[in-house]
């Protein structure tokens, strides 16, 4: 039975990646450093590779078999049993498809959903695999709690698997707020137009992504041409694209479409935070985002955003108060119109303000908090069943 009174629980986070790049990676880190400061908890982080931050995590090297692929998610998933078992932990949170773990965050959508319906192709050996891991996991003899980041991915979890309704809750991620409160945002605009020959009465839209076609970069550029283009004198409309992608694909649309000076490309960065800071205007009309961690730093950094609903960051978006929030099936002619519309300062300035009154509720200090509690719980709910440790 869990000593919930006199001792610490041990909390087993199981990750493939700690600490490193990847939204769920980021989600990870930024949430179990400060629960690991938490004094009624021990934290084991169960991974293959990791970055060690500050707080007092005990970190467990989970083998990966690379060869051949499919044996890649059956080897994690079995490598983490073995490692987990005997450290009697008491409750296991997973964010990666194992076998067996009593809390679930779900980052992405059933892999089925996303090989059939997203990428659009058939399932390979390595795909039926990771899709009977996820189900074993979900379905198996012990199911866990699921935490899907967005409601999008709620929706589609529960048209694949009868999870009850008392088994699955809403659980999106946060924004460090200090990233954004510590730096000089007049400085950091300053210095990125400076750098990127914008001028100040330029209208910067931001974009970040690492995958451009998922994220629709070239409705975005297309978006853009037209707005440009509607106007009988010359728009002060510019587009800052930052992240890795097929930057020569695009700066050719732009040429095509005549609006070359009006795009720039950033490339890949680790200060985006000043990104924000220069810009004025964040737009992602992503065709799929299981919820879009840069929506929530947009927002936090007091810019307006202009999202596809098909973003799970959809649901922290009032539209035409902090934001827009644009049908998937959006046009070019619907892009341009919502860049249009915060052309004006004083819309911008008012959704920003907005933007950054709800970025506000979900810092990582307040998740870590509903985190916490939320393990103290399961914990009762464990110790009062007489249950043993997980796994």
């Amino acid at each position: 039975m869990l000593q919930i009174n006199n001792q610490q629980i041990r909390i087993g986070i199981v990750i493939p990646q700690y600490g490193l790049i990847g939204g769920a990676e980021a989600f990870v880190f930024e949430m179990t450093e400060r629960l690991a400061r938490f004094s009624d908890f021990q934290i084991h982080v169960f991974a293959n590779r990791w970055r060690k931050g500050d707080a007092p995590v005990k970190f467990h090297k989970v083998p990966i078999l690379p060869f051949p692929r499919w044996v890649r998610p059956l080897s994690f998933a079995g490598f983490a049993r073995r490692r987990i078992l005997p450290l009697h932990i008491d409750i296991v949170h997973s964010h990666e498809r194992i076998f067996e773990m009593d809390i679930f965050t779900f980052h992405g959508i059933p892999h089925k959903t996303w090989i059939r319906e997203a990428r659009k192709k058939r399932m390979s050996l390595f795909d039926r695999t990771v899709a009977r891991v996820e189900k074993k996991g979900i379905c198996g003899e012990k199911q866990p709690l699921i935490l899907p980041v967005s409601g999008l991915v709620r929706d589609e979890l529960v048209k694949v698997y009868p999870i009850p309704e008392d088994r699955i809750q809403v659980a999106p991620p946060g924004v460090s707020l200090k990233r954004f409160s510590a730096i000089d945002r007049p400085k950091c605009r300053k210095e990125i137009r400076q750098r990127f020959d914008l001028t100040e009465t330029d209208v910067v839209v931001l974009f970040v992504g690492m995958n451009f076609e998922i994220k629709r970069l070239d409705l975005l550029v297309r978006g853009l041409a037209e707005a440009v283009h509607s106007r009988s004198n010359r728009c002060r409309l510019k587009l800052l694209v930052v992240g890795r992608g097929d930057a020569d694909r695009y700066r050719a649309l732009a040429q095509e479409l005549d609006i070359s000076e009006h795009v720039v490309f950033a490339g890949v960065t680790r200060e985006v935070e000043t990104f924000y800071a220069g810009a004025d205007i964040f737009a992602m009309p992503s065709a799929f985002d299981t919820f879009g961690l840069v929506v929530l730093e947009a927002m936090a950094a007091g810019l307006p955003v202009i999202i596809s609903d098909k973003v799970g960051a959809r649901d922290l978006i009032d539209s035409g108060y902090n934001g827009i929030v644009l049908p998937s099936s959006l046009t070019v002619s619907d892009m341009a119109a919502a860049l249009q519309q915060l052309e004006h300062p004083e819309k911008r300035f008012r959704m920003g303000k907005a933007a950054e009154k709800t970025a506000a509720y979900y810092d990582w200090d307040r998740v870590a908090e509903q985190t916490a509690d939320l393990y103290r719980r399961v914990a009762h709910e464990k110790n009062a069943c007489g249950s043993t440790a997980a796994v």
